[in-house]
């Protein structure tokens, strides 16, 4: 019998292709392991969480500027970040079959090991090696004299390369961060759990470079932990569903003085999906190593010169896309809905004429859509029953739905009103048309 836990992950990977948020990568091809593709209302939901993130790490902040790197870089780079030699994971590979899998992921590779005994065969496996995850592509025009490149693991490196020119083109004085959205690239042995183990995603980055201080680092690293894992509360991820897991010195990154990852307790276990590191003077220390480049900061007051300390947090946003979406994932009666968070919701409001072949029906709810939609993301549906429109709002998480009903174009004597449905509670309110653009405004700037 399938597990609850499973079952809830078919349910969201049904409900994503069905309602739009998320297709397998070239499916009607066969697809590509370990790639998705965004929909309609996926590629709205994610703009929405990169958009909160950069309001909240850059916009509302002045000791944050932003930068936005290329993912080709000089393949040095790499070298002097420590990706060529030590960006690995530990493979094993299945004597019978040569299946890989990370030597770490025991679950998998128990499963694996049970395939072949029900078939009466012998497993064993080789000893765990190191596996490169950094992606390699050819760069140039002649065949022959193409250069190996890699597509970048992470997006540090583009903030680290660029952090003298950050200082230099700007009035950022330490303490003070760099911020940064865009694509990573893993060679992922495994990939699974639906888009938690991808081998193309998004990152967004903060790099907040502090005095090379004991005290100061410590202070910052944190404030930053409670500010990552407050930011994910206020947008409605639930705060029981959250934890911190500190790393053991064993078991950072080679950057690594201190590390903690922000987990939730997803439908396969607690799982990593932002984390807080203090990365000390690594980074700017090897880059300056490996390029000859001064990656020292003199203080303008003080005229102290040397190498800052990094405070890095780093989240993937797929996976914090997939988080949002289980947490907001409920059954309620006959019923699916997203409680997702106002701000993050694709749609803001849906409009509904009550019936499609009614003209003035229509008419006034048409002038009120395209009245809405220069303010916010609106959806229009006139198909179907109006039960079925509301239910399939619900799905994608919209928190209001307006429907235009006969009452709105009989009402004499003063302006038309609209029944207004809250998503979480399904309840309705008559509201004057003229007063929807600042009704919405009001609930959503609150929420």
């Amino acid at each position: 019998m399938a597990q609850p836990e499973q079952n809830l992950m078919d349910k969201i990977v049904s409900l994503c292709k069905r309602r739009g948020f998320i297709f397998p990568g070239s499916e009607i091809y066969g697809g590509l392991a370990g790639t998705w593709d965004y929909g309609p209302a996926g590629a709205l939901l994610k703009k929405n969480i990169k958009d909160a993130w950069w309001r909240a790490v850059v916009e509302t902040r002045d000791d944050m500027v932003g930068v936005d790197a290329a993912i080709l870089m000089n393949p040095k780079a790499w070298e002097a970040s420590g990706h060529v030699e030590a960006f690995t994971d530990p493979l094993v590979e299945c004597k019978t079959c040569h299946a890989r899998f990370r030597a770490d992921n025991e679950t998998d590779i128990q499963a694996h090991g049970a395939g072949h005994e029900k078939k009466k065969e012998h497993v064993e496996w080789t000893e765990p090696r190191k596996f490169n995850m950094l992606v390699e592509a050819r760069l140039g025009v002649i065949e022959d004299e193409k250069a190996t490149v890699y597509l970048r693991g992470e997006i540090t490196n583009g903030v680290q390369v660029n952090f003298k020119n950050v200082v230099n083109s700007t009035r950022v004085r330490i303490p003070f961060g760099i911020a940064q959205m865009g694509k990573a690239f893993r060679n992922e042995i495994t990939p699974g759990n639906f888009t938690f183990r991808s081998r193309e995603f998004e990152q967004m980055e903060t790099q907040f470079y502090v005095r090379p201080d004991e005290q100061e680092a410590a202070r910052w690293f944190e404030y930053w932990k409670n500010e990552r894992m407050e930011w994910y509360v206020r947008l409605g991820i639930k705060r029981e569903n959250l934890r911190f897991k500190d790393h053991a010195p064993g078991d950072r990154a080679h950057y690594a003085r201190a590390a903690t990852d922000i987990e939730y307790k997803s439908p396969f276990g607690w799982a990593e999906f932002m984390g807080v590191h203090h990365r000390g003077d690594w980074d700017l220390k090897r880059h300056a190593e490996f390029s000859g480049a001064d990656m020292s900061y003199r203080d303008p007051e003080t005229g102290e010169t040397y190498i800052p300390w990094d405070i890095e947090t780093s989240a993937g946003i797929d996976r914090s896309l997939l988080f949002f979406l289980i947490d907001a994932y409920a059954e309620e009666g006959e019923r699916t809905v997203l409680k997702l968070h106002p701000r993050l919701a694709p749609y803001k409001a849906a409009v509904f004429p009550l019936l499609a072949n009614k003209p003035e029906l229509v008419k006034l709810a048409r002038s009120i859509y395209e009245d809405l939609r220069k303010r916010f993301m609106v959806a229009w549906d006139d198909r179907g029953n109006i039960g079925k429109r509301y239910y399939g709002q619900d799905e994608i998480g919209t928190p209001y739905c307006i429907t235009v009903d006969f009452d709105s174009i009989t009402e004499t004597g003063h302006p038309p009103s609209v029944t207004v449905r809250d998503r979480d509670t399904a309840k309705q309110e008559r509201v004057d048309v003229r007063e929807l653009s600042a009704y919405f405004s009001e609930r959503l700037s609150a929420a």
